[in-house]
């Protein structure tokens, strides 16, 4: 894998994100857990196939 040094630091990152747009900032923290959580992708892959599966309830189910 390659690296790549970014001379930027973690304080420039947390402004940049706090000045995002709101989806923009969810998409980013989204698209950050994917990469560094195999965990989070697993429980993607997960709910995915129970959803395939038919393994969901509606919210009218769940809450009435």
């Amino acid at each position: 894998m390659l690296q790549l040094k970014v001379p930027i630091s973690a304080e420039e990152i947390i402004e940049a994100v706090k000045k995002m747009k709101k989806s923009d900032r969810d998409a980013f923290i989204e698209d950050l857990l994917a990469i560094t959580s195999p965990e989070y992708l697993r429980s993607i892959k997960e709910a995915r196939e129970e959803y395939r599966a038919g393994k969901t309830k509606t919210h009218e189910e769940i809450f009435g």
